[in-house]
């Protein structure tokens, strides 16, 4: 029972306007940004015969598979609940398991081999941090039905002219490709037989970048300890088998061809090694064919991302532009898509292995990789067509002219605040408006309008000395006959 002390508490409490955190807001830029990536992208995999696909949101959490702690309460990496009929369902958390389960649930009817693309959010339940997210777009692409090396190596050309047309000039990234079997070779013949060792041999080679040969080579071995005085234990082997292993890294040495040369040498006669390099050659020729130079992919012995996930060929795109945050600090995106061979994937459903390849990208990520390189599409930072409201009187002159500009598909909207024109001017400022539309008394009365340019406005403030001078010019400002408007715009707008 609650008294009116409580009741009142309850009436005066006021929650704090607050986002949950690993979850963003966000505002119009970041949308149209992310939109252009996507169209671009789409596009791209609809040249190469890639059908859309939408799947929900929820999937049932045992179709997720590995993301799934042993609890009754599937919630640890994904974000879970139980409906009424006590089965659990999960966010999606990649866009991968959902093409799986669409595949097993209908291959009968799928032509094959199925190629697929997809975009949208995923949600994973992990601990936040900087750049990382709860909540983010993706867009993959996939071909499920074909074991040919040629699937990944068009996977890869896809990924490459993809990654272009969202706005990476050539040499702003690289594919980096390898494939699970070269090592899994490689370790059979050093003796390392078992997952775990296997595991943490793969996760040492992860290092490389950060630790350097040596810090790798003692992961391989005993173990490492750090600066800060922890130890991490390595993966037990044994000095033959750690040089094979750093040889083996290291072999990514000039363009594709030389590199497979130089693996040859390190993995030559393991059964699976030697099946891991014809597949990567059968690759390097396709991509060839499809006119993939070195510089936009190269085999990279070094790359282990999720090795124990993919079954054969893995790839990683790098971003290699410089890249600065807004107080000019120098950051790294490094990677910013990935894929590979996963030919287990459907067989969870099925008990039948289905091979299946595909490419994915953080389109979140992307976008603000874009942005902090300086070249953020164009069209994201575009507002409306302000319409000045100068009298309410006019008001319906005011919309007459925004109808006119929507009509010819110009984005336009009419002040609908209540302050004078100076801030209505700054208002059409913020938004970024290409054009701000004025129709007073005298304009009506003559059928001009009066358009000011404030996309050229701020183009030539940022080199004025004399503020006086700037105002008595009033530049990108032009009195004109109202039928004329919708050619004055597009003509500032450059459509």
């Amino acid at each position: 029972m609650t008294d009116a002390s409580d009741d009142a508490k309850n009436q005066d409490f006021r929650p704090e306007a607050r986002a949950p955190r690993g979850f963003a807001d966000k505002r119009a830029r970041d949308l149209r940004a992310e939109k252009a990536i996507l169209e671009a992208v789409s596009a791209v995999y609809e040249r190469y015969g890639f059908e859309a696909l939408d799947t929900g949101a929820f999937e049932y959490a045992d179709a997720l598979g590995k993301f799934l702690p042993d609890s009754d309460r599937p919630n640890e990496g994904v974000f879970a609940l139980q409906d009424d009929d006590d089965q659990w369902m999960a966010l999606r958390y990649d866009l991968t398991a959902p093409l799986a389960r669409f595949a097993a649930q209908n291959w009968e009817t799928l032509p094959k081999p199925f190629r697929r693309y997809a975009f949208g959010p995923v949600w994973r339940n992990e601990k936040p941090g900087p750049g990382r997210f709860r909540q983010f777009i993706q867009c993959d692409a996939d071909t499920v039905g074909s074991a040919r090396p040629e699937a990944d190596a068009e996977i890869i050309a896809m990924a490459v002219e993809g990654l272009e047309a969202a706005g990476l000039p050539r040499g702003a990234a690289v594919l980096k490709i390898n494939n699970r079997k070269l090592l899994n070779g490689l370790l059979t013949g050093a003796g390392a037989t078992s997952e775990g060792q296997k595991l943490a041999v793969l996760r040492a080679v992860d290092k490389l970048d950060r630790l350097g040969v040596e810090g790798v080579r003692l992961l391989l071995g005993e173990g490492r300890l750090d600066d800060s005085g922890d130890f991490t234990k390595g993966a037990g082997l044994a000095g033959k088998a750690i040089d094979s292993v750093l040889d083996f890294v290291q072999a990514g040495v000039g363009g594709r061809s030389a590199t497979l040369n130089n693996i040859a040498k390190v993995v030559a006669g393991s059964a699976e090694g030697d099946e891991g390099l014809e597949e990567l050659a059968k690759i390097d020729a396709a991509l060839t064919s499809l006119g993939v130079a070195d510089d936009q992919a190269i085999i990279d012995p070094s790359i282990v991302r999720g090795l124990e996930y993919y079954t054969g060929a893995v790839f990683e795109a790098e971003l290699l532009l410089s890249t600065t945050d807004e107080k000019g600090n120098k950051i790294s995106f490094g990677s910013i898509g990935g894929g590979g061979r996963y030919d287990d994937l459907v067989a969870r459903f099925t008990g039948k292995s289905v091979p299946a390849t595909g490419f994915s990208f953080g389109v979140s990520r992307l976008a603000a990789a874009l942005r902090a390189a300086g070249r953020e599409p164009a069209s994201a930072a575009r507002g409306p067509v302000v319409i000045i409201n100068f009298d309410q009187a006019h008001m319906g002159e005011y919309f007459a002219v925004a109808g006119q500009l929507r009509a010819a598909g110009i984005p336009a909207e009419v002040y609908l605040g209540t302050s004078g024109m100076r801030p209505q001017m700054k208002y059409a400022d913020r938004r970024l408006s290409p054009a701000a539309i004025m129709l007073g008394g005298d304009e009506i009365a003559a059928g001009t309008v009066t358009i000011k340019d404030l996309d050229l406005g701020r183009e030539l403030a940022s080199g004025v000395a004399d503020n006086a001078a700037w105002k008595a010019e009033r530049p990108g400002q032009q009195t004109i006959p109202r039928g004329d408007l919708i050619a004055a715009v597009r003509k500032i707008i450059g459509g």
